[in-house]
């Protein structure tokens, strides 16, 4: 239930999102989609970014505790990544540790040093990557793809493999990918939109394809380049697969991939997926990854941005506080964040009235009018913050 901003129950309500619910159309039983968190490898790939081995374990340790089903990292990058992988699969997470590389033996005997159990292998396959990257045949591809998987499979090992941009690729050539590691013992295939080209239409028609081809669990690696990372990973979902990967507030290579954020919260919130998350994490966890990148989520950033649940407009205030429920999907409480109403020129009469309660000055209609014909006359922005839990928090120049 919301509690109001003047510490009263608000007016029962079964569910203000159950016609919304109609056209999302849930499943009397939904199925689990898992999450691989990445920040420990895709991470590392964003600019400026560079952990420190005692900051990638205690990141692990974060993670674990909010309950992601897997995290990777790639102990094939350095000799810190490797003493750094090899003491977190020694912590004995619950969540599964992924030690991902390149499709070649070397790589897996770096995780193989690392005492993993889980191994994760990629190899480019569409043209550009295989002419301009690679200089290697479709041919070659295929049989590195399948040598790889064979070899981690005979040293005991489960093996992710990713068709690295996969969408791609001759549509015919990816198929025979996924069907010759699928032979050869491969226990996931990862279907990502390397370089951000995919709409949601488009991603579920790739997934779809390759879904109807194989049998392996699908996992999806979307990048955000154009902006639809989220939208892509969760039509993923919708056409089968059933593990995303995320990077605490979406840093990654260029533009990056889902955030853990929004992506926990939409698969729990809309997708009612038997998740077991820490939910009230995930501004701490945002928090951490600011104190150790100096990359600070934009104001606006759903769910851990600092502005998610405030509220400025004199209507919106005027519901707020009657009812948090109609301008908020989720309790701020829930993902860790806070309600802070926001004093202005858009305060209108209701706003006024709430700050000179807050005040002591009485709840004077007259008195509320001309409080807000006075803020808005100042047109000094906003003026005051105030949690509602009833401390001031001064805010631009007035």
């Amino acid at each position: 239930m919301y509690i109001s901003g003047r510490g009263a129950p608000d007016p029962a309500m079964e569910n203000p999102n159950q016609y919304s619910d109609m056209y999302n159309g849930y499943d009397s039983r939904p199925r689990k989609i898992k999450v691989l968190d990445t920040t420990l490898r895709e991470g590392e790939q964003h600019p400026g970014v560079s952990f420190t081995n005692k900051q990638r374990i205690q990141i692990a340790w974060m993670l674990d505790y909010f309950g992601v089903d897997q995290i990777e990292i790639s102990p094939s990058i350095s000799v810190d990544h490797e003493e750094a992988t090899r003491t977190i699969i020694k912590q004995g997470l619950r969540a599964e540790i992924v030690a991902h590389g390149r499709a070649l033996r070397s790589d897996i005997d770096a995780s193989i040093r690392c005492d993993a159990s889980w191994v994760a292998a990629y190899l480019g396959i569409s043209d550009v990557h295989l002419e301009d990257k690679l200089r290697m045949t479709r041919e070659e591809a295929l049989e590195r793809a399948v040598d790889t998987v064979e070899y981690a499979k005979s040293h005991g090992l489960k093996i992710r493999f990713t068709m690295e941009d996969g969408c791609r690729a001759e549509p015919s050539f990816l198929l025979d990918m996924c069907k010759a590691v699928e032979d050869a013992g491969v226990d996931r295939i990862s279907l990502p939109d390397t370089v951000g080209t995919m709409r949601p239409q488009g991603m579920r028609s790739f997934v779809e394809s390759v879904r109807g081809a194989v049998s392996v669990p699908l996992d999806a690696h979307v990048h955000n380049d154009m902006g639809l990372a989220l939208a892509n990973a969760l039509a993923a979902c919708d056409a089968g697969a059933d593990q995303v990967h995320t990077t605490i507030d979406g840093i990654g290579e260029r533009t990056g991939i889902p955030a853990l954020a929004e992506t926990a919260v939409a698969l729990v919130y809309l997708y009612r997926s038997p998740n077991d998350f820490r939910l009230d994490m995930l501004q701490d966890l945002s928090r951490l990854i600011e104190e150790y990148t100096d990359i600070r989520p934009y104001d606006s950033k759903p769910i851990v941005g600092s502005a998610a649940y405030k509220h400025k407009a004199g209507t919106h205030l005027a519901a707020i506080l009657r009812n948090p429920a109609a301008y908020e999907a989720i309790p701020p409480r829930a993902v860790g964040n806070r309600r802070r109403i926001v004093f202005g020129e858009l305060a209108g009469k209701t706003g006024a009235a709430y700050l000179m309660s807050l005040l002591g000055l009485g709840e004077d209609e007259a008195q509320a009018k001309a409080v807000a014909a006075g803020l808005k006359d100042l047109r000094l922005g906003d003026l005051l913050e105030i949690p509602l839990d009833g401390r001031l928090e001064e805010k631009g120049t007035g």
